[in-house]
């Protein structure tokens, strides 16, 4: 079976969707692995780091794309790319399947099963598949290090002959996989820590990692089967906003990492929180690419309103591709051998499997996941 890995497109992505070292374990399994020229070169791994493991370089794109049995990537593709894929192909990387309507169809007609790494379960066994969260941990600990570098004063207590010098104060909002990698981060550094989140039962989370945890009364909330906080009420949003504004007003760096998979994030960092912080202070929203949680980030982009800079980075994970391509590559590869048939030497779609069905989107002419069939349907 011929695994195929493109070289990513998107413009500023260094990350790269299987590093040398798996590489190596999917030649292994009896895998022929094929790789773009230049395929590693954004995180430091040259082709012949690739061919030593036991993969080739391919002639050209289009002769990668059209000889694929699977292909891996990262980013999702381009529409005509998918057109040059083989009836059968799998395409593994990730698809946005709630907002890609037209990628999903095109998946469908050409009759490519199409993986989603997005929509991997939240399970105990598919931890180490689990791309979202590997990802999210290193954006958490890279909000903290953007945070540092913007803020015009150190994070630390530090007590010298010349006077001491207080902690900052740092409030994350959210605590799920960012939101505590940001925490601990942020302990790390000797920064005064008080962080919020919906779900009342991560509280004993946060203060494990030595950081206050913010109270409020928000009603009935709680989290999704998978694991992700439930969407709150517009009447909650406001409460949480409400109860959140003096903690902003005296806090020097705000990390907000509150995003509802597949939709629009909401607004916690309203214009006039924004304006009660002191010049100087700094606020990082994981959030900026997919319509924010701060009014006046701006994606991709590090704007000061009102003395306070407001940092939009998108792709936080790739500010540190290596690790974070040792983290997806790991990913791909453990989602690869799951589903392995060593006698076959072939990856098998098996409906009856525990974590396949949950992530793949189309599979033989058809939108198989019966969730984006009904986002597609609603749609229509």
């Amino acid at each position: 079976m011929r695994i195929a890995i493109p070289k990513e497109t998107h413009p500023g992505e260094n990350r790269v969707p299987i590093i040398p070292n798996d590489a190596k374990k999917l030649v292994r399994l009896g895998a022929e692995v094929v790789i773009e020229a230049g395929m590693g070169a954004g995180s430091g791994f040259t082709d012949q780091e690739y061919t030593e493991a036991g993969a080739s370089v391919a002639a050209s794109r289009d002769e990668l794309f059209a000889s694929a049995d699977i292909l891996l990537r990262l980013r999702k593709p381009e529409l005509a790319e998918i057109a040059q894929l083989k009836d059968g192909a799998i395409h593994i990387s990730y698809l946005d399947p709630f907002n890609e309507h037209g990628l999903v169809n095109a998946f469908k007609d050409a009759k490519v099963t199409a993986i989603s790494m997005e929509m991997i379960p939240r399970t105990t066994r598919s931890q180490k598949m689990d791309a979202l969260s590997s990802q999210a941990n290193l954006a958490g600990y890279v909000m903290v290090i953007e945070a540092a570098r913007h803020l015009p004063r150190i994070l630390p207590m530090m007590m010298t002959p010349a006077g001491t010098l207080k902690p900052a104060n740092v409030f994350v909002i959210g605590a799920g996989v960012a939101g505590l990698q940001a925490i601990a981060t942020a302990k790390r550094l000797g920064a005064k820590v008080t962080a919020f989140d919906t779900r009342p039962v991560v509280a004993e989370q946060v203060q494990s990692l030595g950081a206050k945890f913010l109270e409020i009364d928000l009603g009935e909330t709680g989290e999704t089967a998978g694991g992700y906080a439930k969407e709150l009420t517009p009447e909650q949003v406001e409460m949480q906003r409400q109860a959140q504004k003096e903690v902003i007003a005296k806090s020097d760096v705000v990390i907000t990492t509150a995003q509802v998979f597949g939709r629009k994030p909401p607004v916690l960092v309203t214009k006039d929180m924004v304006e009660g912080m002191a010049p100087g202070s700094v606020i990082v929203d994981m959030a900026a690419e997919t319509g924010g949680n701060v009014e006046g980030s701006v994606p991709n982009e590090t704007v000061t309103v009102g003395g306070v800079t407001i940092v939009g980075l998108g792709n936080l994970a790739g500010e540190v591709a290596r690790d974070a391509s040792q983290m997806y590559s790991a990913n791909l590869f453990n989602l690869v051998e799951d589903s392995w048939d060593e006698e076959k030497k072939a990856f098998v779609i098996d409906f009856e499997h525990d974590i396949l069905p949950g992530c793949i989107i189309t599979h033989g002419g058809e939108v198989t996941n019966e969730t984006i069939k009904n986002v597609l349907e609603g749609g229509a």
